[in-house]
Order: structure tokens, then C-alpha cells, then sequence
């Protein structure tokens, strides 16, 4: 095998390995500090929310609205339609990206040395560049504080999308938001 395939598969291997690493999405969330959480103790669904700006729920925007509704119950906040204190609103988009990778290559061109009566090897560097193009989905969740009508915690989800059978893509939003709540640090009532 020569050196320079050595280092391909050396250069595929790392990528894979950094590649296996990155098992879900980045989560981030921000708080507003002057936010008083201990008064928050019920919600309701902005209407309409932002994953439905057509004007109509889809069956991603129905397991995202229970998704959240199952988070929010969990910590001790009850559904009111008619006085909430926190108006949840959700958002999802899909961008295209690339990521662009740069690998050092080496060639060897040979000749004969008539003096020395020998082949040579002669090094030569090249770079090869690879382009691949995915899918990175956003997922947005945020808290506005309903008599205020200020953004007061904001949670959110930035990874690569997958194609996924409606079962598993069930089970990826699920898991999503779960993870971009255990990034919310209130219970309703208290800190």
C-alpha cells in the first residue's frame, strides 16, 4: 500500500471517528434575568405558533405541541387556555449546509538515473478537497412571559437532519425536546 493511500484512509478514519461522535444535536438556551420564574405556574400554546405559520398543524407540529405540553406538565405547570402565565411557542427550520474538507495527498513520480544507475522517488503534495452537502435542522422553544409579553427562556436544538420513517421521527422529536428542556433549570412556583 502506498503512503498516500495510508494517509486517505488515515484522514476517512479521523472523519468517521468525529463523525460518531457528534450523537445529537447542540442545545443551548438563554435566560432573561430579570424574569421572576417563581410566579410562573401555568401555560398555554402561542396561537399561532411559529412551526404553523401556514395557518394549519401538521403531524410534526401535533407531536412537537404534545412534546412540550408532556415537558411543561413534568415541571409542576398546568395547561390554561384562559389565564397563563407562560405562552410556549415552538419553531423548526431545515437550511442547507456543506461541510468543505481539505486533505493532504502525497504522489511519488519516478525516474531513472542513468549516472547513478538507479530509480528514483520524488515526492510531490497535492491537496484534495471534498464537498458534502446535509441538512441541519433548528428547533426553537420559547417561553414569553404572557402578561409582559417578553421572551424569558429560550431553548434551542441545532443538528443534522436525518430521513427517518415517521415512527423514528417521532421518537427524534420526542427526544429533542426532552433534551432541550433538561436545559430549563424552573419548576412552576419556584426556582
Amino acid at each position: 500500500m502506498t503512503v498516500s493511500r495510508v494517509l486517505q484512509r488515515l484522514a476517512l478514519l479521523s472523519l468517521i471517528v468525529l463523525a460518531g461522535c457528534a450523537t445529537g444535536p447542540q442545545i443551548s438556551s438563554d435566560t432573561d434575568p430579570q424574569a421572576d420564574f417563581s410566579s410562573y405556574r401555568s401555560f398555554a400554546f402561542y396561537a399561532p405558533l411559529a412551526v404553523e405559520n401556514k395557518g394549519y398543524a401538521t403531524p410534526a407540529s401535533s407531536i412537537m405541541r404534545a412534546a412540550a405540553r408532556r415537558e411543561m406538565e413534568a415541571r409542576g405547570y398546568t395547561y390554561s387556555e384562559s389565564a397563563p402565565d407562560l405562552l410556549v411557542n415552538i419553531n423548526a427550520y431545515i437550511s442547507e449546509r456543506e461541510d468543505v474538507i481539505s486533505v493532504p495527498e502525497v504522489n511519488y513520480g519516478y525516474y531513472y538515473s542513468y549516472r547513478a544507475n538507479a530509480y528514483f522517488a520524488v515526492p510531490f503534495w497535492s491537496e484534495r478537497t471534498d464537498v458534502r452537502r446535509y441538512r441541519e435542522g433548528t428547533l426553537n422553544i420559547d417561553l414569553v412571559d404572557a402578561r409582559g409579553k417578553r421572551l424569558v427562556w429560550e431553548g434551542v436544538a441545532v443538528g443534522r437532519v436525518a430521513r427517518l420513517k415517521p415512527g423514528e421521527r417521532e421518537q427524534r422529536i420526542n427526544g429533542t425536546i426532552a433534551e432541550i428542556f433538561a436545559a430549563y433549570p424552573h419548576r412552576a412556583g419556584g426556582s
